[in-house]
């Protein structure tokens, strides 16, 4: 009779007097992961052990935190630009204040910045 292992179109490689299942691991591709996925992946394993577990073992966390990673640069490019325009940031401005601008933008990033932790990396 075979084991379910075998059912399920498993093999054995005999080592010594033993038999072990002949286990692999699928290969993934690395994809890179920025500061909002690394950030979201802690999140996730302080906060929903159990999506992390599985997203782990099916091998989609790789590429669920990637995705996560670029929907949040992108969320968080618009936001600044739309922060900007709403605040009459141009390039005017910074021709002629540059350090008006650059205190402007950095206050509109870190804004945005909150929207994006809120509505992405932590939920």
């Amino acid at each position: 009779m075979k084991s379910l292992f075998e059912q399920n179109g498993g093999t054995y490689s005999e080592v010594g007097d033993y038999l072990l299942p002949d286990l692999t691991i699928e290969t993934q591709t690395i994809n890179h992961i920025g500061k909002y996925g690394r950030l979201h992946k802690e999140y996730l394993k302080k906060h929903k052990n159990g999506i992390y577990a599985g997203l782990l073992i099916t091998g989609k966390l790789s590429i669920y935190l990637a995705e996560i990673d670029t929907q949040a640069h992108d969320m968080l490019e618009l936001l600044m630009k739309q922060m900007a325009d709403l605040q009459g940031i141009t390039e005017a401005l910074k021709a002629s204040d540059q350090i008006a601008w650059v205190g402007t933008m950095n206050s509109i990033k870190n804004q945005a910045e909150e929207i994006v932790f809120s509505e992405l990396v932590y939920r």
